[in-house]
This record gives structure tokens, C-alpha cells and sequence, in this order.
């Protein structure tokens, strides 16, 4: 996700699985497009700096065995990881059996294939610039619009900055300024390195997701629910920081039940769970079904949020007589 003057976290983001319902923090490890498309915001945004100021950062633990599982035929491998689209520096993940995997694969699945900003930038005015005439902040009730005015001010950052957005676009790029307080970009995240490392290869990689399609999601949802949303993510952020290094450490050690309990505790809505989460992994374990029909070595790397808890992707496998096997 980039910003203004590349000053937002700027790359592959992840996009941000989090309804009145549904936890913020969940942005980190549930799919990957929406706040990639920040990348476009800063064409119709005021863009004065974000304070950047580092703060006391994370501190997570440099090594790392994140989960990996693999379901396979007799003539198809599949390799699961779950990824975290943004991390902090420092943190050594690719290695053993999870570079062992990559390197025995031949095509690269992530949740969506390349970052064309031009089209991004198409996407953008189609699904999250508002009407001319019309302003975000205008559209708020008086304590909404106060509380993210101070919001955006504690970041240095003009209250207009997302007057041109709609409710869920302005909650994305708000959710992106703890990140970046705490040094955390996609240029250290997993899709990053597992991308830039592919292309080295010129190893195939494919998306089982569009950008339009993801971005689409939240266009979709009703403005009260988008406003809500925005509410919950200005709430958060004064507990983001505990938030996320709990997360960050659950998926370090490959601690899948703590990372679901984590991420989907408070999770209340089975309408927004099933449309959002257990629809779109039971699309992607039919997708897992049909590749293996095909011979070949597959490394697929998801959010970390689709490989865990109920409703993931291994419980959709399993439905469908197929069987993951846990290799780290």
C-alpha cells in the first residue's frame, strides 16, 4: 500500500477484513488488495506528511516457523503458507522447510497476481472516490467526525486528507499509520519477498483473486456499515500496538489456534464471516481441488487469517476428503 509521497506503507498491502464485527487487526493477515490500493489515494488526497517519528517499535523474536502445510497427489504438490502482508525488519521466515518448499515449487499462488497502479488507480475512482460536491467528514455525525479529525491530527496529517474517500477507504489508509509507526511495510512482508524471488526465477505466479473483485467487497457494503467500520478503527488504534505484536508472535511460532483466537474471537456476524472468509475459502479449496488434476509443485501463500480457526481453508479441504498435512 503506498501514500502520500510514498509516506503510507507502500507495496502489497493486504486488504482489511474488519467490520463493526470484525477485528482491525485482522488487516495484517486476511487477504491482499484494498490497502495496496492506496498506492492511488495520493492523486485526489490533500498529501501532507504523516508523522513518522518512530516509537518504541515491536519487538518480535528475528526467527520464525511459521505454519506450512501441504496436501498433494501422485503427481501434484500443494504447499500452504499463511502469510503477514507487512511486517517489521528483522524477522527470518524463509528458511527450512518452508525454503525448501518454495524452492521445489514451480508456480507462485497469492492472493492477487501483480500491482498494475495504473489500473489501481482506475479502481480507486471507480469504487472509493465519493461524488463531486460531496465530502467524507460532511457525511459523519459530530462525535465521528471529531474523534477522526483527532486521529488524523495526532498523525500530523490535515483533517481533508480523506475527505474525497468513501468510509472504508478512509478506515484503510487510517489503519496504516500504527504500521508505519511501528516500522512495519510490506517491503519486509512475505508476498514481497516471495514475489521478488519468484521473478528472479521467472517462476509462473498466478492470483486466485482480481484487485476488483477484493476492492469490491468493501464497496459493497452499506454506508452505516462503512461508517461503523471507520468508528472501530479509530477506537482501536490506541490498542493496536499490543494487538499486533500478540499476532505477529502467534504466527512466528506457527501458533495457528492462538492466531485464530486472536484475529476471530469477537468475530459475531456469521453473515459478514461467510461472505468475507468462509465463502472465499471454499472457493479456494475447490480451486486447490481442481490444481490437482494438474502435475507440478504449487506454492500457494495466503493471509495467515484463511489457514486458521473455523471455516479455513484446510477445514474447506477436508470437506472435500482432502487432507492437509502440517510440515512445519
Amino acid at each position: 500500500m503506498q501514500g502520500a509521497a510514498n509516506s503510507f506503507i507502500d507495496g502489497r498491502g493486504s486488504l482489511v477484513i474488519t467490520l463493526p464485527m470484525m477485528r482491525f487487526r485482522s488487516a495484517l493477515a486476511l487477504c491482499a488488495a484494498a490497502l495496496c490500493s492506496l498506492a492511488s489515494f495520493q492523486a485526489f488526497a490533500e498529501t501532507s506528511e504523516p508523522d513518522t517519528t518512530p516509537v518504541e517499535q515491536v519487538q518480535i523474536t528475528a526467527d520464525s516457523r511459521p505454519a506450512l502445510w501441504k496436501i498433494g497427489d501422485a503427481d501434484t504438490t500443494i504447499y500452504l503458507f499463511g502469510t503477514i502482508h507487512v511486517l517489521p525488519e528483522g524477522i527470518d521466515w524463509f528458511k527450512g522447510p518452508v525454503e525448501a518448499a518454495f524452492a521445489s515449487s514451480d508456480t507462485l499462488v497469492t492472493e492477487v497476481a501483480g500491482n498494475d497502479e495504473a489500473k489501481m488507480q482506475g479502481l480507486v475512482v471507480k469504487l472509493a472516490v465519493l461524488p463531486d460536491g460531496t465530502s467524507l467528514r460532511d457525511q459523519l455525525a459530530e462525535d465521528q467526525r471529531k474523534a477522526y479529525e483527532a486521529a488524523l491530527t495526532s498523525y500530523n496529517l490535515p483533517p481533508a486528507m480523506f475527505d474525497r474517500f468513501e468510509p472504508w477507504y478512509a478506515a484503510i489508509g487510517l489503519s496504516t499509520l500504527p504500521l508505519i509507526r511501528e516500522g512495519f511495510s510490506p517491503d519486509h512482508g512475505v508476498e514481497e519477498a516471495l514475489e521478488k524471488r519468484a521473478k528472479s526465477r521467472q517462476m509462473e505466479q498466478q492470483g486466485l483473486e482480481t484487485v476488483e473483485y477484493q476492492l469490491g467487497l468493501f464497496d459493497g457494503l452499506p454506508e452505516d456499515v462503512q461508517k461503523r467500520y471507520l468508528g472501530e478503527v479509530i477506537g482501536q488504534l490506541p490498542k493496536f500496538r499490543d494487538e499486533i505484536r500478540a499476532m505477529i508472535e502467534a504466527w512466528r511460532v506457527g501458533d495457528t489456534e492462538k492466531l485464530a483466537s486472536l484475529m476471530n474471537a469477537e468475530e459475531s456476524d456469521p453473515v459478514m464471516i461467510e461472505e468475507l472468509l468462509t465463502k472465499r475459502n471454499r472457493a479456494w479449496a475447490k480451486w486447490l481441488n481442481d490444481r490437482l488434476d494438474q502435475p507440478g509443485t504449487v506454492f500457494v501463500a495466503v493471509g495467515a487469517g484463511h489457514l486458521a480457526g473455523a471455516g479455513s481453508v484446510q477445514e474447506q479441504l477436508a470437506g472435500r476428503g482432502i487432507g492437509a498435512a502440517r510440515v512445519q
